[in-house]
């Protein structure tokens, strides 16, 4: 399975992000323009030390990523989205993708075509999960619906 950053801005959250694949086993596509540098110290710190464990791939824009995974089976996680995400079947070649912490995916790559909108359920009141956690809630439940593979 692949989890897919458009656009990240916060490096913290994104080293997160990377530990989650790392201890899963997910590969971990970034879309630029990042927020941050790959050096930047919060990122390696909240990677901790799982980078070199990490199946990485950086994409100039969203374009590149496209033609680099043609036919991609994409899930675009928004709170915009009308389809609860557990709803959805997933397989073990799909893109879970999250879209950069202050805007979220936009509108139009959502109406797109490229993937199917979906969202985790959440209260009324409070505008958005942190994306590392939501990162996490989809990845494991994608994981769960295949029996956790590899995983002990």
């Amino acid at each position: 399975m692949h989890i897919v950053l458009y656009e990240p801005e916060i490096p913290s959250n994104t080293g997160n992000i990377s530990r989650t694949c790392a201890v899963t086993g997910m590969t971990l596509h970034l879309i630029k323009p990042l927020g941050f540098s790959l050096a930047d110290r919060y990122l390696k710190r909240a990677g901790l030390d799982y980078w070199d464990k990490l199946d990485l791939h950086i994409h100039e824009n969203l374009d590149d990523f496209l033609k680099a995974n043609p036919g991609a089976k994409i899930f675009m996680f928004s709170t915009k989205a009308k389809k609860n995400y557990a709803e959805c079947q997933y397989g073990p070649d799909d893109f879970l993708m999250f879209g950069p912490e202050t805007r979220g995916i936009p509108v139009e790559i959502q109406q797109s075509g490229i993937g199917t909108p979906v969202r985790i359920p959440m209260g009324r009141e409070i505008r958005s999960l942190n994306l590392s956690n939501s990162v996490a809630i989809a990845a494991y439940e994608a994981l769960r619906q295949q029996g956790f593979p590899d995983l002990t």
